[in-house]
């Protein structure tokens, strides 16, 4: 039985305070926050307006929800 993933998965917080971003297991950058999620959704061909951050069907948020954004350490 295939485990099936949500296509845009944010990654937990690295030591830096950003966070990995994939659409359909490609890297699409490191986010600082939800715009910069947005961006990458737009750069990867989604629109961003018909795709809830907070849809699990579409976004897994790994580490942390949608607010979760530590700053990075001293």
């Amino acid at each position: 039985m295939a485990v099936h993933h949500p296509p845009v998965i944010v990654h937990p917080p690295s030591p830096s305070g950003g966070r990995r971003v994939t659409v359909h297991g490609q890297i699409v950058g490191l986010a600082h926050g939800r715009g910069d999620v947005a961006e990458f959704l737009r750069g990867a061909g989604l629109d961003p307006a018909e795709v809830s951050l907070g849809d699990p069907t579409l976004v897994e948020w790994r580490g942390g929800d949608m607010d979760h954004w530590p700053r990075p350490a001293a």
